[in-house]
């Protein structure tokens, strides 16, 4: 608010008083003269000042003229009416786009002009030195309260649009996510008013702040986030072939595979099965890390279930677990294909069991190399040589067929990560 206190002390408003004539008729040159300089100064204004914006930066400048005369000499105190013209000018300044800056360096100039002409006023008046100084020092503390009013319209407004903005996008990212389908047209409407460009792939991830529930995670603004729906969850772009990368450190992240814009919703469905696994214990829990692009190359070659290891302080990647999400998305059925094949073991005890089915998985991953399966089971070749005869004899030409040795790799992968699953659940 504009302070209503005395700009200059009573002797200089004295000496002013016989100058307020003269300063009253140059009221409107000013005004004009300030007008025409931001114009011609600065590059923003370089156009007609017609409409709403246009009687607003004149509205602005005539006031502020004849409110700063008026409170020199003490006629008046500031107006509502004065506060809230340049607090509409810094609302005008967030609607055109633009920052503060623009809008101080017009104050600036406008405390340059006015005073220039202040001056010549003054001096032609034979005004002393003395009152010279403090009428400079009132101009440009009138200028600064003038400033701040306009800064307050300016956050005022910014904070709206924000806010604004922030429920669109949200309801972009929700619309997004749903299972519904929806057209083109609508999404693309949805992305625009949301200031969001559309990319042709995305991914989905789930996430959850161990510590503080209240905390955001700082991240780009390409990324839409939503942290207080029943899932907290964020959609990363991918720009030119590559995720943006979402900071997502001091965080579970779990992120879904990189799918096409229409499959968004199965995106967050498998992240949101993986973040399941990992709290299971059958797959590593990731905590801390940038979500981005990753290539399956970096996982382990020793990953516990074939496809993809935790990634210790990297979130979990569902490109890397997308068998373990085949195998365990009907664990019944995965069960059964777990014991259809283990039942050429049927008649082995179990301690005796388990050996062949580790021997007969690594033989499979191993290609059948006797030294590479000893160097992974630790056992002398010698022994591993024994089991395949053992299991050559139970399960016959099912291991040298392609598709037989398909089945049999899915159904033991399955058995082992449905025993993560169960000593989880337990």
């Amino acid at each position: 608010m504009l302070r209503n206190a005395a700009l200059v002390s009573p002797s200089a408003r004295e000496e002013l008083a016989r100058m307020a004539p003269a300063f009253r008729d140059t009221a409107g040159t000013v005004a004009q003269r300030i007008i025409e300089q931001i114009q011609y100064s600065i590059p923003e204004y370089q156009r007609p000042l017609k409409g709403v914006f246009g009687a607003a930066i004149r509205d602005g400048v005539e006031q502020g003229v004849v409110d700063f005369l008026d409170r020199l000499l003490g006629n008046a105190s500031a107006t509502e009416q004065t506060e809230e013209v340049f607090r509409q000018l810094g609302r005008y300044e967030v609607a055109e786009g633009r920052g503060l800056e623009v809008l101080h360096s017009a104050f600036r100039l406008g405390a340059r002009v006015g005073w220039k002409r202040l001056a010549e006023v003054g001096l032609g008046a034979g005004l002393q030195v003395e009152t010279m100084c403090e009428l400079a020092a009132a101009l440009f503390a009138y200028m600064d309260e003038l400033s701040e009013l306009s800064h307050e319209g300016y956050t005022a407004a910014q904070a709206r649009a924000a806010g604004a903005l922030e429920r669109r996008r949200k309801r972009l990212l929700e619309v997004l996510v749903q299972e519904e389908s929806v057209r083109a047209d609508v999404l693309e409407e949805l992305a625009r008013t949301a200031a969001w460009t559309l990319p042709d792939r995305l991914a989905v991830a789930v996430v959850d702040r161990p510590g503080d529930p209240a905390a955001s995670p700082d991240l780009p603004d390409e990324v839409l986030v939503d942290l207080e729906g029943d899932v907290p969850c964020v959609v990363i772009p991918e720009r030119e072939g590559t995720l943006v990368q979402a900071d997502l450190r001091g965080w579970r992240a779990v992120q879904g595979p990189v799918v096409a814009v229409a499959d968004a919703a199965h995106s967050l469905r498998w992240a949101r099965r993986l973040a399941e696994l990992r709290d299971a214990g059958v797959v590593g829990a990731g905590v801390v890390g940038a979500v981005g692009a990753v290539d399956a190359e970096d996982s382990p070659a020793d990953s516990p279930d074939g496809d993809g290891a935790s990634r210790g302080a990297e979130p979990l990647v569902a490109d890397d677990h997308l068998l373990t999400l085949w195998l365990l998305s009907d664990p019944p059925l995965a069960r059964l294909l777990s014991e259809r094949a283990l039942a050429p073991l049927a008649g082995v005890n179990p301690r005796q069991r388990e050996r062949l089915a580790e021997t007969l998985l690594a033989w499979i991953q191993r290609r059948g190399s006797a030294p590479d399966i000893a160097a992974q089971l630790d056992i002398h070749p010698q022994t591993v040589r024994y089991r395949v005869h053992q299991l050559e004899e139970r399960y016959g030409d099912r291991m040298y067929d392609p598709d037989g040795r398909v089945w049999l790799a899915a159904g033991l992968l399955a058995r082992g990560l449905l025993k993560r699953h169960d000593a989880g659940a337990h």
